[in-house]
């Protein structure tokens, strides 16, 4: 579904080049659950980014279902974001005074869907919260308003859902609990998820972790072979 080869990205402070992705190769198959785990300033938030078609790489090739997404418009981008990707934030990114259902609407009415109501509904029901339609964010736990989040990103049916630290802002237990989902959507609709987390704990319930640091890939193993990172090495300078 996904290829990423020798993926560079460097930004710039004035005119210092500042490494972020130092040749990256990943690929990612469809309905895999995979995640990528790293300390700040590893990358991992700068590849989600790339994956996500939110920013450029440097260099470096990606395919996306067997397109080069270097070689898109600005326009072909956005409808991949649109259309084939759902995004799952921290944050939530929640409208304060709408009801959850309002918010999964969203997209649609970006779309310009039919039929939005129902399968706004429908989504909301996916992830347990169809009786919590009418409730707006202050109403909700922070789980739920996560879980809100997420049948966002559902309601398009998607190929991939790119969640970036989901579970950041909740406690020990809404974490569980939004993790066994993820898992269920994973395994019943077979969709493929890739999570961005500093936690093993969390990456422990994927298939695969990518664990990064430096910008690079340092391990690519099953969850009960991840370990924690080796220390930071000296950052190289940047390529020219």
């Amino acid at each position: 579904m996904i290829r990423l080869e020798s993926i560079v990205k460097v930004y710039r402070a004035g005119d210092v080049p500042v490494p972020a992705l130092r040749g990256i190769d990943l690929e990612i198959q469809r309905g895999e659950f995979l995640s990528i785990v790293g300390p700040s300033g590893s990358g991992k938030s700068t590849l989600m980014h790339i994956l996500g078609c939110l920013d450029r790489p440097s260099r470096g090739v990606y395919q996306f279902e067997g397109r080069d997404v270097h070689r898109m418009t600005d326009a072909q981008l956005a409808t991949i974001r649109s259309r084939r990707i759902g995004f799952v934030f921290q944050s939530f990114n929640l409208l304060s005074r709408w009801p959850a259902v309002s918010q999964v609407e969203l997209p649609l009415i970006y779309r310009g869907a039919p039929n939005r109501r129902r399968l706004a509904l429908r989504a909301l029901a996916e992830v347990g919260l169809r009786h919590r339609a009418r409730h707006r964010p202050t109403q909700l736990s922070g789980g739920e308003q996560q879980r809100v989040a997420i049948a966002r990103a559902l309601v398009t049916n998607p190929a991939l859902i790119l969640a970036d630290e989901p579970t950041g802002a909740l406690d020990s237990k809404s974490t569980a609990d939004l993790m066994d989902m993820l898992v269920r959507l994973n395994k019943e609709r077979g969709m493929t998820i890739v999570l961005v987390t500093h936690e093993l704990e969390v990456a422990a319930y994927t298939h695969r972790v990518v664990q990064l640091r430096d910008g690079r890939v340092v391990s690519d193993a099953p969850p009960q072979q991840a370990t924690a990172p080796p220390p930071a090495t000296v950052p190289e300078e940047a390529p020219a």
